[in-house]
């Protein structure tokens, strides 16, 4: 079994970053991909808001860049899905595919996935009018008409940070009442540029290239109605891809991975970094600065376990 001083377990912006430095500190590092690799950004057009690029950057372009950047550090990649990892042994064991690999440290930076409505023009229109981040793409719809689906402090959250650029932002709920905080719902309500329609569900985005339009079906008398829009956010929540970490690692409620002391968690040699763990920001800037952190303390922890081996004995 090939052993690394350190598996990385993703490949967005906190996964990439932790290469870059782990990769630098001259650390054996293998990068396992997940499969599509490269996390939410590459599902992402024009970005505007990551440091050092005046004109912005394609989100799948910034993540070549810094694929491309690791690499130059001798930094493996292998383009598969984590299917299982015992943190309970070590050298930690990470498995992908019909392979195994044995680690002295690893960084879970496998993120979180959007949950989407599953029409297949949702997928069709991603990206081109379909988001489902309105920090990353509400400034591309200054003066445009938005809606916005999901009825939770997401949704409100999302559309309210809309109404900054939006010419008007509707909430599509499904229900008859919101289900966020009051304190966001009096922010909406309060709001002149939000609307809700109530007992509703998207059946179909309408578009051939971009946005045009939604159709509607009332869930209480089955009436369909189209309303024109130029984007549609998708805000029915997130989930963390923690899946094959169940028993390995303390997560919350939700399934998030639980941090500790910054990127530590609950396993002694093991770190996290991204939107595995952080659902507050979901921003790349700050998963970057996770995949640094979580990068310079597995070096911290290594240089602390060589400088406690006894004897020329090893502790991996």
């Amino acid at each position: 079994m090939k052993e690394y001083d350190v598996i990385i377990m993703g490949s967005g912006p906190a996964g990439l970053t932790a290469a870059i430095y782990a990769g630098r500190a001259l650390l054996k590092t293998l990068v396992i991909e997940g499969q599509p690799s490269g996390g939410q950004l590459m599902s992402t057009t024009e970005v505007e808001n990551f440091p050092g690029f005046a004109k912005g950057i394609l989100g799948p372009h910034l993540i070549q860049e810094m694929t491309l950047q690791a690499r130059r550090f001798d930094v493996e990649f292998l383009g598969q899905n984590v299917d299982e990892v015992d943190f309970k042994s070590r050298p930690f064991t990470v498995t992908a595919g019909d392979r195994s690999y044995a680690a002295k440290t690893v960084i879970v930076a496998t993120g979180s996935s959007a949950k989407w409505i599953g029409l297949p023009s949702e997928k069709k229109l991603l990206g081109r009018g379909v988001s489902g981040c309105a920090t990353c793409d509400g400034f591309f719809f200054k003066d445009k008409r938005v809606a916005v689906v999901g009825g939770g402090d997401t949704a409100v959250e999302e559309a309210l940070f809309l109404s900054r650029y939006a010419k008007t932002v509707t909430i599509i709920h499904r229900r008859n009442r919101l289900r966020a905080s009051r304190i966001m719902q009096s922010r909406a309500f309060a709001n002149g540029k939000i609307n809700v329609m109530w007992n509703e569900v998207v059946e179909e985005i309408l578009g051939d290239n971009k946005v045009t339009g939604v159709i509607l079906r009332n869930v209480e008398t089955d009436q369909r109605t189209v309303i024109g829009c130029d984007g549609v956010f998708v805000a029915i929540g997130y989930e963390p891809n923690t899946k094959m970490l169940r028993g390995q690692l303390a997560l919350d409620v939700k399934g998030y991975v639980v941090a500790e002391e910054g990127s530590r968690t609950s396993v002694d040699g093991v770190f996290v970094a991204g939107d595995v763990h952080d659902f507050t920001y979901r921003q790349a800037i700050t998963a970057a600065g996770d995949g640094c952190r979580a990068a310079l303390d597995a070096i911290a922890y290594l240089d602390d376990q060589k400088s406690k081996d006894v004897g020329g004995k090893a502790r991996f």
